[in-house]
Parts: C-alpha cells; sequence; structure tokens
C-alpha cells in the first residue's frame, strides 16, 4: 500500500514538472544575446515590461473594449535587481527623456520599445549606466489568467477607488483580493480616482502615481507567486504566462525558479528613480535629476 502511494506520488510531481517544463518551452523567446550583459556574480538585474501591444486592445477603451491600436506599445518598464541580500524594484518612467544609442536621436523611453526589445534594452543600458541581464515582457492577454492561477492578489486600499476608463471598481477600503479582470484595471489605471470623505479626488500624479500603484501591485504578485506551495496553481500559473511572456533566449528554467525562490523570502524592496518634470519641443517629459538619481542607480550598477 505504501508503495503505490509512493508511485502514485512519484507520478504527480512527473507530470507536473513535466506540465511545468513544457509551458517553459512553450514561452516565445527573443533573440538578445548581442545585447545582454552576462551574469557575473550573484546578482542579476531583469528588465521587465508590461506591454499593451495586443492587436484590438486599448487600454483607454475600457474593459472588453476593442479598437484598431497599431504598433508596440509597453505601460510598464520596471528593472528588477535579485540578490544575496533580496531583490529590489525600480520603475522607469515611461516618459523618461534620453538619448537612443544606436541613432543618437532623442526621444521618450518608451520610443525605445516601439522599436523592439533590443533597442529598449540597449536605451537602459546607455541611458541609466546599469547591467541587464535578462528580459522579460508579459502581455496583458496574459496578466489576468496568472493573477486568477494564484487565487488573486492582494492589494491595501487607502480609500474606494475607481476608474471608469480601465474598469477598475473598488468600494471599499483595506485589503481587497483583486481577480484578474480587476488587477488588470488596477494597473492599467491613468484616472486613478479615490472617494475621500465624501468627495472624489482624482490622483494628481498621472504617471509616476501609477507607477508607484504597479510597484506595489507587481511586489505583492511576485511575492504571493514566489511563497505560493500548491503545485496545481503554480503550474497554472506558469501555464497562462507561457500564452503572453516573451523571454530572452539565455534565461534557462532554472534561472526563472531560482527567482520565484528569491522572491519567495521576501518582498522586493521598492526604489524610486528621482526624476524632473521639463517641456521639450512643446512635450511633457521627464529627466533624471542629479545627482539624486546616480545615487539610487548606483544600486543597480
Amino acid at each position: 500500500m505504501a508503495l503505490a502511494a509512493l508511485l502514485v506520488v512519484a507520478l504527480v510531481g512527473l507530470w507536473l514538472g513535466g506540465r511545468a517544463f513544457l509551458s517553459y518551452r512553450g514561452i516565445e523567446r527573443v533573440d538578445l544575446a548581442d545585447v545582454l550583459d552576462p551574469v557575473e556574480g550573484d546578482y542579476v538585474n531583469w528588465l521587465l515590461v508590461g506591454s499593451d501591444s495586443r492587436e484590438g486592445f486599448d487600454p483607454d477603451v475600457g474593459p472588453g473594449g476593442t479598437s484598431t491600436v497599431e504598433g508596440r506599445r509597453s505601460d510598464t518598464i520596471i528593472l528588477l535587481r535579485s540578490g544575496p541580500d533580496g531583490a529590489a524594484m525600480m520603475s522607469i518612467p515611461r516618459d523618461l527623456w534620453v538619448t537612443y544609442p544606436v541613432s543618437g536621436a532623442q526621444g521618450r523611453i518608451n520610443g525605445a520599445y516601439a522599436v523592439g526589445p533590443a533597442a529598449l534594452v540597449r536605451t537602459v543600458r546607455s541611458a541609466l549606466e546599469v547591467p541587464v541581464n535578462h528580459y522579460v515582457e508579459i502581455g496583458f492577454a496574459s496578466f489576468g489568467g496568472l493573477v486568477d492561477a494564484i487565487g488573486g492578489v492582494t492589494v491595501d486600499f487607502p480609500h474606494p477607488a475607481g476608474d471608469p476608463a480601465s474598469g477598475l471598481q473598488v468600494g471599499q477600503s483595506g485589503p481587497v483580493v483583486l481577480d484578474g479582470r480587476q488587477a488588470l484595471a488596477y494597473v492599467r489605471s491613468r484616472n486613478y480616482t479615490e472617494f475621500i470623505d465624501g468627495a472624489f479626488v482624482k490622483d494628481p500624479t498621472a504617471d509616476l502615481g501609477r507607477n508607484l500603484r504597479q510597484q506595489a501591485f507587481l511586489r505583492s504578485a511576485l511575492s504571493q507567486l514566489g511563497s505560493e506551495r500548491n503545485p496545481f496553481a503554480l503550474v497554472d500559473a506558469l501555464g497562462a504566462l507561457s500564452e503572453g511572456v516573451v523571454l530572452d533566449d539565455t534565461a534557462s528554467f532554472f534561472e526563472l525558479v531560482g527567482l520565484a525562490r528569491k522572491l519567495s523570502s521576501g518582498s522586493p524592496l521598492t526604489v524610486t528613480l528621482p526624476t524632473r518634470p521639463t517641456q521639450i519641443d512643446g512635450a511633457a517629459v521627464l529627466l533624471l535629476a542629479q545627482p539624486e538619481a546616480d545615487e539610487v542607480l548606483a544600486g543597480f550598477r
């Protein structure tokens, strides 16, 4: 009887491991070996990109809406550093004004992503003078499936909040478990409005406030995913990711497992990249605020 039970456990383990590896093998890969920095030592920088470049899916139309959006668009750019002393994440504003290293032209960093992952990696390395060891792009089409696979993600709301454009609607304050649909509405909200003391108050910080919310959400989601002990949920989460993830072709299965284990030991530290607003050719953009920016970036170099 005991032998039969052990055999069942072994077979289930093999089946789960096989499903996980097949899901990993199903992830779309992009050749970035020529632009990524090789991993040296115990520290690894992951460039995480949340992409809304999905055909017929416009972030400004609302939940379930469609449009004829063309081209590549990044909604979130985050640098995640993992090492022996933990992990830290830093949002890179889409409106950061940079010089594109190949052409020498200037523009928003989001313009580099519009060209492709290689151009974005080169620009991040050049503009911030940080190494980039791996690249992960998560399409919003798979984002909801990931959240649902791990049973939702908890977000602490100081006040009831909503955004009709993204579909966010939270009628209470305190910890709220968001399902995939509401999680997507939360991280994409550009008109985040809270109900405070009987009045609706729109977040005045615009993209900077959205970046902080995205960081807090991603920190919670990654920590929850890393601490998940249900192997079936983990396999389902990996399966959901494999449908909408682009991964550099140098990242191995065991590196992803190692990153998950690192994140399970504690939530990543949230770091803010110091910037200052300005106008260039009539457009509102952001510049690095020095010397404060270099002091922060030193932790990622």
